[in-house]
């Protein structure tokens, strides 16, 4: 494992898409948070335009991570990309139909069915 700065996400390119997986259980953290918000701002900055994140490690998530969520998916939108999002627990996906997110958000059952909808 590399030591310093570690990074929040684990980067999967297939074809013209980018697999974001976060590494973290739980993104809770308001130093992690800031860290993968910069992770995710960053792949739109590197030319990135479509996107899935995969939370098949999160157990759970703080509405400030939501709100990453929020400025990555208008980040995408404005370069005209696509953003998708697989692999939430029953748990968390609740936090996102409450908020109303799940109308926002592209949201998949698995990597599979997010890729297909490219």
């Amino acid at each position: 494992m590399s030591s310093g700065g570690e990074r929040r996400l684990d980067i999967e390119q297939i074809g013209d898409v980018t697999i974001a997986t976060f590494v973290d259980k739980k993104i809770l953290d308001e130093g992690n948070i800031q860290n993968i918000g910069n992770e995710l701002f960053g792949l739109v900055e590197e030319g990135r335009r479509r996107i899935i994140l995969d939370f098949s490690h999160v157990e759970y998530l703080s509405s400030a991570a939501l709100g990453k969520l929020i400025t990555m998916d208008k980040k995408v939108k404005s370069a005209n990309g696509k953003l998708r999002l697989c692999c939430i627990r029953p748990e968390i996906y609740e936090v996102f139909a409450i908020t109303k997110l799940n109308k926002l958000f592209d949201i998949q059952d698995d990597q599979e069915k997010a890729l297909e909808k490219f």
